[in-house]
């Protein structure tokens, strides 16, 4: 039979009730003419692209063909070839909002703001003294508009100059007495995130300050964490809170809240002793729509693929346990989508055929319930073999005595050792992929031991990647398998196979 390998991280408040977890995994749909209706692919890997100052990487923002890096206490200036120039010192340790009117970035660093002048090359901080401070910043009109810290007031700028504000350029959301936590610009309309609700507002052209809120668009949904709110896919999305609670995920739907996560999502969020330094961003790759959701303090990053609807783990492997994804902050910046380091100051691109983290392992998990959901009779089953349905043969290659393992992986190999030509992956690693499995026969409380399948080396695709005699389900009589791997090749499983039968016991 097949047993339900596919879907989603699902790990329920009682690992009983359901134990699927998915990290460095995530599921893609395959619309017609598929072997199955979907499959499992590893989540792209990091290829360095420059490093940047001291880091850590706090923000990055992209115009004029240029790419803008905060990096620690710095502000630099990236070009296509990744080389870097120091701008001027900046402010804080936190993330860094950023946005341009095509001549002037203003970078927010809460509370203090700087301006940089692509025409002029002037670099300065913010010293009108009529600015009172910058969470988060966007740009609408003309205008810079930012948000005053600890405040529900919200400001714009001179047109066409970050630098001068008038006194008078402001105005509260006052539709609910919360502060103005965050905005963020979309379709030339503001969004005003409060502690327990939304407001609209947009471009009325008035005299004394120019924009004004739309009658009706007030959404009593809050934001829980600032940096939490990104634009992807014609919606925002953001960490949620209001007066009867938080930790569940939205995306806009109109002047509406569409809840995205899951209640096991919701869950593992709720547990987090800290949640409002959550920060996210966004990206797009081969047709998938990705929002980013890291939580610093507890150490883990959330991923919810729009085209999907479905949520999985992603993580860096630091030998022991998985830690938060290196990302901190992306762009799409000459054609790559472009992240930053939120430990040191490097710059990476996400690449689908580098299958490790910067030369550092990247392991991947699955785990799931051995029988589909409402066919579990209580009844011991005898466990004769589990067949992995996936891409076999996918060892590294050996061309005239290197490894090649994609087209940024290159070994020179010898008989006694191997040689690093380039840093995507460790030498020698690959050529002989192995996948670990393991089982829980009490639910998904304890494991047992690893067993070890080849998955085949280089051409050999006919490979089958099976484990036989798996024993008897205990008392419990409920079965979770894990798979997981580290090497560094392609993965795509589209299936598993169980033999199984049931005992009288």
């Amino acid at each position: 039979m097949k047993t339900p390998i596919l879907g989603s991280s699902y790990v329920a408040r009682s690992v009983n009730a359901a134990d699927s977890r998915m990290v460095n995994l995530f599921p893609e749909l395959v619309s017609e003419a598929g072997k199955e209706p979907a499959f499992l692919q590893r989540c792209p890997g990091l290829s360095l692209l420059a490093t940047v100052g001291n880091g850590p990487i706090r923000g990055m923002w992209s115009f004029g063909g240029f790419l803008y890096v905060a990096s620690g206490g710095q502000l630099y200036r990236v070009d296509t070839a990744y080389a870097t120039t120091f701008l001027g010192n900046i402010n804080g340790s936190g993330p860094v909002s950023m946005s341009d009117n095509g001549v002037q970035l203003f970078v927010a660093c809460n509370p203090d703001a700087f301006i940089y002048n692509a025409s002029t090359g002037a670099f300065a901080q913010i010293t009108d003294p009529d600015f009172p401070g910058a969470v988060t910043v966007g740009y609408l009109d003309g205008y810079f508009v930012f948000n005053e810290p600890n405040s529900q007031r919200f400001w714009v700028t001179s047109l066409n100059d970050g630098t001068a504000v008038d006194p008078l350029d402001f105005a509260s959301a006052e539709a609910n007495p919360d502060d103005v936590v965050s905005l963020m610009v979309s379709h030339r309309e503001v969004w005003l995130f409060g502690n327990n609700s939304i407001e609209v507002w947009y471009n009325a052209g008035l005299a004394d300050f120019p924009l004004a809120r739309i009658q009706g668009a007030v959404l009593e949904f809050g934001c829980q964490a600032p940096y939490s709110v990104a634009k992807m896919d014609n919606s925002l999305f953001w960490l949620g809170a209001d007066a009867r609670g938080s930790g569940i995920v939205y995306r806009s739907n109109g002047y509406n809240a569409q809840r995205i996560s899951t209640h096991a999502v919701e869950w593992q969020i709720q547990q987090y002793a800290v949640t409002n330094d959550a920060i996210a961003y966004t990206y797009q790759q081969d047709g998938h729509s990705f929002y980013v959701l890291i939580f610093p303090t507890a150490n883990t990053t959330w991923v919810y693929d729009v085209s999907t609807g479905l949520w999985h783990e992603r993580a860096y492997w630091d030998g022991v346990q998985y830690r938060r994804h290196r990302s901190n902050c992306q762009v799409n910046f000459a054609d790559r989508v472009v992240v930053g380091d939120w430990e040191g100051n490097q710059l990476y691109a996400f690449n689908p055929t580098a299958y490790a983290d910067n030369g550092e392992t990247q392991r991947w998990l699955r785990s799931w319930r051995a029988l589909p959901s409402g066919q579990n009779t209580l009844m011991r089953t005898a466990q004769h073999s589990l067949q992995l349905d996936c891409e076999a043969g996918v060892g590294a290659a050996t061309v005239g005595g290197y490894f090649l393992l994609s087209e940024n992986n290159l070994f020179l190999t010898t008989e006694s050792s191997n040689f690093l030509l380039s840093s995507d992956i460790s030498p020698g690693v690959g050529s002989n992929p192995r996948v670990m499995l393991r089982w829980s026969d009490d639910g998904g409380h304890t494991w047992g031991n690893e067993h070890w399948a080849a998955v085949g080396r280089s051409g050999e695709y006919g490979r089958r990647v099976i484990w036989r005699r798996l024993g008897m389900t205990t008392k419990l009589r409920d079965r979770v398998y894990e798979v997981s791997g580290s090497d560094p090749v392609k993965i795509a499983i589209m299936g598993a196979e169980l033999i199984a039968s049931p005992t009288r016991a």
